[in-house]
């Protein structure tokens, strides 16, 4: 009966060992870090495929009802698969930008230095901290601006939706609906000369009623949303990676104050 009471006592410490040491393994995970990677990573991915795919959907309609002299959209097609080609450097960069900053965030989060008693700064370690926090600045003003233009996009969708939605209206039947028109050569997309750079009535039907319109509107809107997302998450790293920095600091004054 002892020796059992003796085993029962050893395994009981054994799991209150098991679970105090998951208890501290939890409390050193990073998890602003952590939720602001979930959150740049899906934001980055919507950003980058619905972008992608709106971007060649839009050109398809701007070749199919705006512009049908390839001369007359070719910079424009020169620039769309230019911002094509960015849009992988963008997903390949944040991909592992990301992992770098979750890495960072458990190397230097306060839980871990508690579980780590050995735990030593560096300034080298300090200044690769600090020049995370300014490349996340840096960053997050680059993804406001990005914010901002994919934006425009959507803005413009929504006008041409806006105006289809006219031509369903009982009001549009007492007009002229050839006198109903969009003609993207005034937001500087094509030249003045493109023919015919404008849909007016039927031919205006015609495109918001196609596939590719109402795809590209929405995936417009979801890559929007992507960017903002990434700003969000950016601005969460910006919290982490200046806390870790300040944390860092208070750790070489405490080591300079203790090394005498």
């Amino acid at each position: 009966m002892e020796t059992t009471s003796e085993e029962n006592r050893e395994q009981s410490q054994e799991k209150k060992g098991c679970f105090e040491c998951c208890i501290k393994c939890l409390g050193g995970v990073p998890y602003a870090s952590l939720v602001a990677t979930i959150l740049c990573f899906s934001g980055v991915a919507l950003f980058c495929g619905c972008g992608h795919v709106a971007l060649t959907g839009s050109l398809t309609i701007l070749e199919n009802h705006f512009s049908k002299v390839t001369s007359d959209h070719a910079m424009l097609t020169d620039v769309i698969q230019l911002m094509q080609y960015v849009i992988y450097g963008i997903a390949s960069f944040f991909f592992l930008y990301g992992i770098i900053l979750l890495a960072e965030g458990f190397y230097t989060t306060s839980a871990v230095k508690e579980l780590h008693s050995e735990f030593k700064t560096t300034i080298c370690g300090r200044c690769i901290s600090g020049m995370f926090v300014f490349l996340t600045y840096i960053l997050g003003i680059a993804w406001l601006a990005v914010f901002g233009f994919s934006a425009v996009p959507v803005f413009l969708f929504y006008n041409m939706w806006s105006t289809c939605v006219a031509m369903r209206s009982p009001v549009a039947n007492l007009t002229n609906m050839d006198s109903i028109c969009v003609d993207v050569r005034q937001y500087g997309i094509i030249p003045w000369n493109a023919t015919p750079g404008k849909a007016c009535g039927s031919a205006l039907g015609d495109i918001c009623n196609t596939s590719e319109f109402y795809l590209s509107y929405h995936l417009y809107i979801i890559a929007c949303a992507g960017a903002g997302a990434t700003v969000i998450a950016l601005l969460i790293y910006m919290m982490a990676t200046t806390y870790n920095f300040a944390v860092l600091k208070f750790k070489s004054r405490e080591d300079c104050c203790t090394k005498f």
